[in-house]
């Protein structure tokens, strides 16, 4: 844009993938840079943005003139309040470019704002994407002609895993031939290639490229996002440059311009509390599970938490909920109500009258109090990067039970390269779980993943 018609006040349109684990680090990389003066318009989709009003209050969002938001029809089916969006769809929806018009449409009306109103607004001056939806934003920010930074809310070594999709692709490595390529020990194959990654496996790479499909939607959807990283001005990973300097150093000689803003909460700890009193969760967090905790001796809880996407059968269920039982220690278990695929999440009688001594079970919490609060020894998660982050800053080891994704490269990283987590097999049984949580609290491993 031209010099003079920029404010003084920059102001940078902030736009997330739908989903929580997106939405709570951009709204958390926002709070930054509103607090370095800049005027945020934060853009969700009208599903997370009823979710929002419906966790926060109807005028939870309106608390700053200079912190605002807006909200954009995300062109999907009317899915149900307590569930996930199909992702699928998304990928869908953005590959088909429906989310490219009605974002250059908010675009449009914030600067037509800034010139006709009398009100502190300032025209757009840049744009915050989520690199899931630099298939369009790149495109406004090039109809604007305003700089767009690509903010990766994942690992960099699982950015580096997706950036390589398409030499994964050209190598014949993938899609894969057939089924027979999950249980042949074909995912098992070492790629030795990756600049700063050692030793991974086909496996261990993000799980978007475990489909025998090569239309797969979701696959050929994060593949075109990724080639289009070099035409940003800028790219910003959630991670330090200290966690992951091989992946980072690599990915710094690849890409123009490569930056590190993580913790994004330990950052938020060093300044004074945000104006925006609001949280990051679309669902209600409940409090009560501190008071609970305050209960337990220091480092005895084990916390559970499979995040807001991951879900699993009732067998797999049952199976964690003995486990966690049969190891007869404390634990704190999240079982949000989609968990379960299919059907409610129903333990059996007896698992409640066997640990209701010792156990608590809430629908959703505070994940950052309870992380940090004394009492708990250890986290059984997903591996999602959240999840990741907030443990290693909390100094709680973890036990491993990736789902999909970059979760499969996190837990690769996690307990191989920074030795702070200890990997559960897929295939859940509940004397494995027994024994790892006995191992991960009390023996001698554990005790290694503290230090």
């Amino acid at each position: 844009m031209d010099s003079k018609k920029v404010a003084t006040k920059p102001h940078a349109v902030c736009i997330p993938v739908t989903a929580q684990s997106h939405i709570k680090p951009m709204l958390k990389f926002a709070k930054l840079l509103h607090h370095r003066g800049f005027h945020i318009t934060f853009v969700n989709t009208e599903f997370n943005h009823k979710h929002f009003l419906k966790s926060l209050g109807p005028n939870s969002l309106d608390g700053l003139p200079d912190f605002q938001f807006e909200a954009i029809p995300n062109s999907l089916p009317d899915s149900d309040e307590d569930a996930t969006q199909d992702v699928t769809l998304l990928c869908e929806s953005v590959r088909k470019q429906n989310l490219l018009a009605p974002f250059h449409a908010i675009l449009a009306k914030l600067n037509n704002d800034a010139i006709s109103t009398s009100t502190k607004l300032t025209p757009v001056t840049c744009i915050v994407s989520d690199g899931g939806m630099s298939t369009f934003t790149i495109t406004a920010a090039e109809e604007i002609r305003v700089p767009i930074v690509l903010f990766y809310t994942i690992a960099a070594c699982s950015f580096m895993g997706i950036k390589q999709l398409r030499a994964v692709v050209e190598k014949g490595l993938a899609p894969l031939k057939d089924e027979s390529c999950f249980t042949n020990g074909y995912l098992d194959t070492v790629i030795d290639w990756i600049p700063g990654m050692r030793d991974i496996r086909l496996r261990d790479l993000p799980t978007i490229l475990q489909t025998t499909n090569a239309d797969d939607t979701k696959f050929n959807f994060i593949m075109e996002a990724t080639d289009r990283a070099h035409e940003a001005s800028a790219v910003v990973i959630h991670t330090f440059d200290a966690l992951e300097p091989d992946v980072l150093d690599a990915l710094s000689s690849m890409l123009p311009h490569v930056y590190t803003v993580g913790p994004l909460q330990l950052h938020l700890n060093q300044i004074p509390e945000h104006p925006l009193k609001m949280g990051y969760s679309p669902w209600k967090e409940e409090t009560e599970c501190l008071e609970w905790l305050n209960t337990k001796a220091p480092n005895s809880v084990v916390y559970v938490n499979f995040g807001s996407v991951a879900v699993v059968t009732p067998e797999q269920l049952v199976e964690f909920g003995w486990g966690l039982a049969n190891s007869k220690l404390p634990f704190f278990w999240v079982i949000r109500p989609n968990l379960v695929f299919g059907e409610s999440a129903i333990l059996p009688p007896e698992f409640v009258a066997e640990t209701k001594e010792r156990s608590l079970i809430a629908g959703w919490c505070p994940q950052e109090q309870v992380l940090n609060h004394p009492s708990v020894g250890g986290f059984l998660t997903h591996s999602g990067w959240n999840q990741q982050l907030r443990s290693l800053t909390a100094r709680v080891p973890m036990i491993c039970w990736p789902f999909f994704d970059d979760q499969r490269t996190n837990c690769y990283y996690t307990c191989n390269e920074l030795g702070s987590g200890m990997e559960i097999d897929n295939n859940v049984k509940r004397d494995e779980v027994e024994m790892l949580v006995r191992e991960f609290m009390k023996g001698e491993k554990g005790k290694k993943l503290k230090r």
